[in-house]
């Protein structure tokens, strides 16, 4: 299970950055208003839009077969004693089962609603929860145990620490999907709330720009955004300094240096008023940043829990 975890992960991920490509092509009305046909057909003709549309929601159907398998191996083995409860495998995996019927039937409700902003932004948030879900069920089947030990490591906790990290990204990440799908006013972004501000790193040369609730969308995700570039900074300095075991370690430095890459990105993406290959590689730095919050938290968790290793 953790090696369908691992995969699960790594393809969701695929799913959310290509997911963005379809938003920032205009391609998410690809298929027309039809589901799960595209264009009245399930072999439409693939112009560019419809081909981007349609190949999006053939990379989902394989990602919910998958979800599907793993439920079906954690149902078969859910009277295993050291797969049931806090810390196990069958929570996370009946969990990602869940989320695929969500995630599918936002995805209904986005093409037949017409790309709404909140149920759009909605789906994001969706398939970055799948992706928690499918990285906390790998670490909790023991993919990074063999890192999980430190002859040094104090007995500080380090999942607090992690936890508020990861608090902190997911209010990020969603208030960027706001700003990303607020203020449509045609098929192609950037939308009213991703132009809202302009300069960096303050908005419209303000502090507190104030205005319209497009500007307050953005500028809330600018603050918690330098929020979590501050705080990942320090909680990974101080994981460093705990002596945390190798695994951990890790994921607190890639974090740090994906919270550092993401603030490049966004400077230049506002500085050049959001060409689409910035939108692309904003999307694709924060979803990254997500997954190794998300690592990191779990592993932390999971060193602390019920189900903890042992120190050597």
């Amino acid at each position: 299970m953790g090696r369908l975890g691992l995969a699960g992960a790594i393809y969701t991920y695929v799913l959310v950055v290509y997911g963005g490509i379809v938003r920032i092509t205009g391609s998410g009305m690809g298929c027309g208003d039809h589901w799960p046909d595209c264009n009245g057909t399930l072999t439409p003709r693939l112009d560019l839009p419809t081909f981007i549309e349609f190949s999006h929601r053939l990379l989902a159907a394989g990602l919910t077969f998958l979800t599907l398998w793993l439920v079906i191996v954690a149902w078969r083995h859910r009277n295993d004693p050291a797969l049931r409860g806090r810390g196990g495998l069958t929570r996370p995996a009946f969990l990602a089962g869940t989320l695929i019927v969500v995630q599918v039937l936002l995805g209904a409700i986005t093409v037949k609603l017409d790309l709404p902003a909140g149920v759009t932004a909605l789906h994001f948030v969706t398939a970055l929860s799948l992706l928690a879900t499918f990285a906390t069920l790998a670490v909790r089947a023991g993919m990074f145990d063999g890192a999980l030990t430190s002859i040094r490591m104090s007995e500080a906790r380090l999942s607090p620490v992690a936890l508020v990290a990861a608090g902190l990204g997911l209010l990020v990440v969603t208030f960027g999907a706001l700003t990303a799908n607020v203020g449509m006013t045609g098929p192609v972004p950037p939308s009213g709330a991703a132009l809202a501000c302009q300069g960096f790193p303050l908005c419209n040369g303000r502090l507190l720009p104030g205005g319209t609730p497009w500007v307050d969308i953005q500028w809330t995700h600018r603050t918690l955004a330098y929020l979590l570039f501050f705080y990942v900074l320090v909680a990974g300095l101080a994981t460093f300094r705990r002596s945390a075991p190798r695994a951990i370690a890790a994921f607190a430095g890639a974090c740090m240096t994906l919270v550092v890459l993401q603030v490049i990105v966004a400077a230049g993406l506002v500085l050049m008023h959001l060409p689409e290959p910035f939108q692309a590689l904003h999307l694709a730095v924060g979803a990254a940043l997500w997954a190794c919050l998300a690592f990191w938290t779990a592993l932390a968790r999971r060193l602390e829990g019920p189900s903890a290793l042992r120190r050597a």
